[in-house]
């Protein structure tokens, strides 16, 4: 799979896409790659007003006026990787904190208390702070809490996998971060994450051990944002074809500023964002998209009906940061620090209906 993401990467050529081919992909009802590829190119920019009427139409047969309501809880941050984007990466000098069981009930009572359902766990990579049955035991817990748990950590093994479905997570988010093998491995100086390949197959390994979903995504200011979403839309089409059963999603964060490092410039606006989302939708309109605090509330607000289907609402990306203080640093400084109520408030404004919980296990 790895060698036919590459390819279609590495083959298309956005220099040679005219407004033609533009227009030739937009008026179809069904988009490959190559559609794909030319909504991602320059020439496509000038398109944006005619792919967010089409991506709203999409939008609205695929997903009605729906928006999922979901929060990240950090349990721990300690990391033995050294990437060099990360606020997490081993060499930063910051708070490293983990938080005991008894603080992770705590934290999931004060965020279920805000009426959210559906909780996304994260930590950094360290066997020793964040192992595998340390993150079983959060599982348990959140599931006291939340009929959905979701997991961002990193790639296990499959069995290890299974492991945690049984104790009650369901979905599962690993970014590849680049698809440039290159790039990967020059900003993943060292660390099990500069494992490639390893870190490529796990959604699938998650998807084989019987989670009901999985999103992709790429860190966008990293590399050539184009050729990373392309290769990331046909990694995740791949997965959809193996696993039709599948709910696939796609994330599409920006690199932001983190503690000891205040100015991070991507080298994408707005407007190129936007490009992305849409892009995505079109091509995958049965796929969720989620947008988090990453982005200001005026862009967040703004995309709601235009491919998005999932917001973050009530973020604390810090370690122990849902009871009124931090214990553990940030990972990166939001951008939208709204509360749930008012992300409601939000979507009921433009006709949307804030969704708590859209997924009952059986």
């Amino acid at each position: 799979m790895i060698d036919k993401v590459q390819k279609i990467m590495s083959g298309f050529d956005y220099a040679a896409v005219t407004p033609r081919r533009v227009e030739a992909a937009l008026k179809r009802e069904h988009r490959d790659c190559n559609d794909l590829g030319a909504l991602l190119s320059p020439a496509a920019a000038v398109y944006l007003e005619d792919m967010a009427v089409l991506a709203r139409d999409v939008s609205l047969r695929f997903f009605g006026r729906n928006v999922s309501l979901y929060t990240p809880l950090y349990i721990a941050n300690y990391c033995v990787n050294r990437c060099l984007y990360c606020g997490y990466n081993h060499d930063n000098h910051i708070r490293r904190a983990r938080l005991s069981p008894a603080e992770i009930a705590a934290e999931a009572a004060a965020i279920a208390a805000t009426g959210l359902k559906d909780i996304l766990l994260l930590t950094g990579e360290s066997r020793i702070y964040s192992s595998p049955a340390y993150i079983g035991q959060a599982v348990e817990i959140l599931n006291r809490y939340f009929p959905s748990v979701g997991l961002e950590i990193y790639p296990l093994r499959l069995e290890q996998y299974g492991r945690l479905h049984e104790l009650g997570s369901d979905f599962i988010s690993v970014y590849q971060e680049t698809y440039d093998p290159a790039l990967y491995d020059r900003v993943h100086l060292s660390g099990p994450k500069k494992n490639y390949s390893w870190r490529f197959g796990a959604n699938e390994r998650a998807l084989a051990a019987g989670f009901r979903g999985a999103s992709f995504g790429v860190l966008l200011g990293l590399g050539d944002f184009r050729r990373d979403v392309l290769a990331c839309a046909a990694h995740a089409l791949l997965v959809q074809e193996k696993y039709p059963q599948a709910e696939i999603g796609f994330s599409v964060p920006r690199i932001r500023p983190y503690p000891n490092r205040e100015k991070n410039e991507t080298g994408i606006g707005e407007a190129q964002l936007l490009q992305i989302i849409l892009s995505l939708r079109l091509f995958m309109p049965w796929a969720g998209i989620s947008l988090s605090t990453r982005e200001s509330a005026h862009f967040r607000d703004n995309c709601i009906g235009l491919g998005i289907t999932r917001l973050s609402a009530g973020v604390s990306t810090g370690v122990g940061g849902h009871l009124g203080g931090e214990k553990g640093d940030q990972q990166f400084h939001k951008a939208d620090p709204r509360s749930a109520p008012e992300i409601c408030r939000a979507l009921v404004s433009r006709g949307y209906q804030p969704v708590f919980r859209d997924y009952i296990r059986v």
